[in-house]
């Protein structure tokens, strides 16, 4: 081959050697210039493009350095044998189709909505002007893989205060949201353990711990929760378990199954178990029962908490209490991944503990979702007498159930052709058995009491038989 015919464009922005690069290397490509073919020396090229000879030698060294030609001294340079990057070249690959839009509902009772609109913006605004007036440099350098030891200070007496969990600010990690502070859980445990959830479950941590590769096993729920004997009788090693407020259900486990649970701990000596305690700030009825790791005197309890419910979903800020025997163990195999948080949102929400905003955004917070929770109760004793409620007294949802013979599916496309959105209790079921009684569950926390009504009214309608 004595020349190549490429329409170069001087007034191009691209570089005149980029552009003789790109046009060889996307012939080599598609195979319009063969393996072994012998490419114009550079002399002769650059005679024909009527460009400098320094122009073609870069184009050529490029090639050169990404392997498409070869050169033999004395003889120029030959397209080198790469077929398969002929097939990468020219396959098609298949993209995945965009998802459809999700369709859109009048109204959306979801279990995991969060008001936005009571956000505190005014003193978040304040605080994040006051930390960022001076300037810190050391805000911006790497902090402490654990969290900054301030703001784990403060989780430490926040927790005292509002959940009787005694603990050091070395026994507390900091985490960007839930599945990051699971992920370094499964690497300070390590493999060949056995994870029993309760059934039905938090899927996304059920989801979170088969993808980490555990061998994981549901558990059955009685009035009281996880059933212990059932624990016993599956072999597990660990127990997922919500104390507080079980999700889905509601149920909150009372003093003699926690003893329980804390003593099936406390038989082996491999034995934890892991406490998610995702919305205790909520609670409408009575004094807030302690977190079960309060009374965790063997140490045995891993205690997960996050601010996504009480303060918002994108602060992505979780919290985990180990046990004082696995701190050597996240020392020894997790302390050089870094923390996934900025030291300035840590500090940001330490400042909003420790100077009371947080407190009085939670009051605040309660006594609005209490408002909401007592109107939709109302409203549903008012127009539904065809299903029972429970799991009312803490959190930010309710359950219906419905003795009639109808199927969740049933329910929940009736409420759909309504423009109304509802969370049947199936999808949070590990066991996909048949239930003769049909369970939906309603959260409350994103619409308003105005709404709440309005849907309600509607729901009605469209259950009547």
């Amino acid at each position: 081959m004595n020349e190549l015919t490429m329409n170069l464009k001087v007034d191009s922005k691209v570089p005149l050697y980029e552009q003789i690069y790109r046009y060889i290397k996307s012939d080599i490509q598609s195979g319009r210039i063969p393996y072994g073919e012998k490419l114009p020396s550079t002399r002769a090229l650059s005679r024909h493009l009527e460009v400098s000879r320094s122009t073609v030698e870069l184009a050529y060294e490029q090639l050169l350095s990404e392997g498409y030609v070869e050169a033999e001294p004395c003889r120029g340079f030959f397209v080198a044998q790469i077929d398969e990057l002929y097939h990468i070249g020219q396959e098609k690959v298949r993209v995945p189709e965009k998802k459809e839009e999700e369709k859109t509902y009048r109204y959306d009772f979801t279990p995991n909505g969060v008001d936005l609109k009571s956000f505190p913006y005014h003193v978040w605004r304040k605080l994040s002007k006051e930390i960022l007036m001076d300037d810190r440099t050391e805000l911006f350098r790497s902090g402490d893989s654990q969290g900054e030891y301030g703001f784990r200070s403060a989780v430490c007496s926040y927790l005292y205060q509002a959940r009787g969990v005694d603990c050091l600010p070395e026994q507390v990690i900091i985490g960007a949201g839930s599945d990051y502070i699971l992920m370094l859980l499964s690497m300070i445990l390590g493999g060949g353990l056995r994870i029993g959830f309760e059934d039905p479950t938090y899927k996304q941590a059920y989801r979170m711990m088969t993808g980490l590769s555990y061998e994981t096993v549901p558990i059955g729920l009685d009035k009281n929760g996880i059933m212990v004997s059932g624990l016993r009788t599956s072999g597990a090693d660990i127990a997922y378990v919500t104390p507080s407020h079980q999700y889905p259900t509601g149920i909150v486990m009372p003093m003699k199954r926690r003893m329980e649970l804390l003593l099936w701990a406390h038989e082996e000596e491999r034995r934890y178990i892991i406490e998610d305690d995702y919305d205790s700030e909520f609670r409408y009825k009575g004094k807030p029962i302690p977190a079960l790791k309060s009374y965790d005197r063997n140490d045995r309890v891993i205690y997960l908490g996050t601010f996504s419910k009480s303060i918002a979903p994108a602060i992505r800020l979780s919290y985990m209490v180990l046990p004082k025997q696995l701190i050597w163990k996240y020392q020894e195999r997790s302390s050089f991944i870094q923390s996934t948080v900025s030291k300035v949102d840590q500090l940001i929400v330490q400042r909003f503990i420790e100077d009371g905003y947080y407190e009085r955004h939670l009051n605040k917070t309660r006594a609005m979702y209490k408002s909401r929770h007592d109107m939709l109760i109302e409203e549903l004793k008012s127009h539904m007498d065809m299903c029972s409620i429970s799991g009312e007294h803490a959190g930010v949802h309710l359950l219906l159930t419905f003795r009639d013979g109808r199927s969740e599916e049933e329910l929940v496309k009736a409420a759909e052709a309504a423009g109304i959105r509802v969370y049947g209790m199936s999808a949070y079921r590990i066991r996909k058995t048949e239930k003769k009684e049909a369970t939906i569950l309603l959260g409350y926390a994103n619409l308003t009491e105005r709404q709440i009504r309005e849907a309600v009214e509607l729901l009605a309608q469209c259950w009547k038989k």
